[in-house]
């Protein structure tokens, strides 16, 4: 596996680490066709962690289906999107995935930011509208013990307030309008797949249930539903240990493998 590290999606006056993504590209095995470019976005709580904390999860997905990528918060992110659906690839090395088949994953409060961008947040967050072309590059979305309702978070764990969802958000009676669940869709041609670890010390279940229950309502007219809202709900380790275990690893790589996308917009 080839790895290429602090790769620059924005122009700063001076590098800016928390502007950077590392590329992990698994040997080609003799083929020239374009890989699918996975795009992993980490929790935090919106304020801690950063893209080498993850780099387990990158080669070890790498090895199982295609690339990796980690960037930073929402507007980065979208950013980020914008950046690769277009970029060339390396200096001298040339395109290495394809950019029209995404597949973007999201860990805790990375799997809201996700949602933010790939469902229609326009009324509170007009900021992270992406381009229809990138959500035609989206081919699917794993979103892992997301943080999706900030008021039912706060319910289960009132102590998240204070440490992070004021530092996040502001200081609201209420987080409705920030929360992910009651979003319209932007399109219904995405797959999603929902994932979450009983073992999970830090977000509870019933948070990826209703994300769950919300995206299902949403493509609820479409036929084929039940293949392009999925949830998998297993023993996968605490709250970050799920992404190095090797079962979860395999719900994904098996996800990225089916492919494909609903031909209906």
């Amino acid at each position: 596996m080839d790895t290429f590290s602090n790769i620059p999606y924005a122009e700063t006056p001076v590098p800016n680490p928390l502007l950077e993504f590392d590329l992990y590209v698994p040997h080609s095995g003799g083929t020239a066709q374009l890989r699918p470019l996975i795009c992993f976005v980490h929790g935090g709580a919106w304020r801690s962690e950063d893209k080498s904390d993850h780099a387990v999860l990158a080669q070890k997905l790498g090895t199982s289906t295609d690339q990796f990528l980690h960037p930073g918060h929402a507007e980065d992110v979208l950013q980020l999107l914008s950046f690769i659906t277009a970029w060339e690839g390396p200096p001298g090395q040339g395109r290495m995935y394809d950019p029209a088949k995404l597949y973007l994953m999201g860990h805790s409060c990375g799997a809201h930011m996700l949602a933010s961008i790939l469902l229609d947040s326009s009324r509170v967050t007009p900021s992270l509208t992406p381009s229809p072309h990138i959500l035609l590059s989206v081919r699917g979305a794993i979103l892992s013990a997301g943080t999706y309702d900030i008021d039912a978070l706060l319910s289960r764990f009132p102590s998240y307030r204070m440490w992070f969802v004021e530092n996040a958000f502001g200081d609201h009676d209420s987080y409705e309008q920030f929360s992910v669940t009651s979003l319209p869709a932007r399109n219904t041609s995405i797959r999603w797949l929902i994932a979450h670890s009983t073992d999970d010390e830090l977000v509870d279940l019933p948070q990826s249930e209703t994300m769950f229950r919300h995206l299902h309502q949403l493509h609820a007219a479409i036929p084929q539903v039940d293949t392009l809202v999925t949830k998998v709900v297993g023993s996968y380790g605490q709250h970050n240990e799920m992404l190095e275990a090797e079962d979860y690893i395999d719900v994904v790589a098996n996800f990225v493998k089916g492919g494909g996308r609903s031909s209906t917009m």
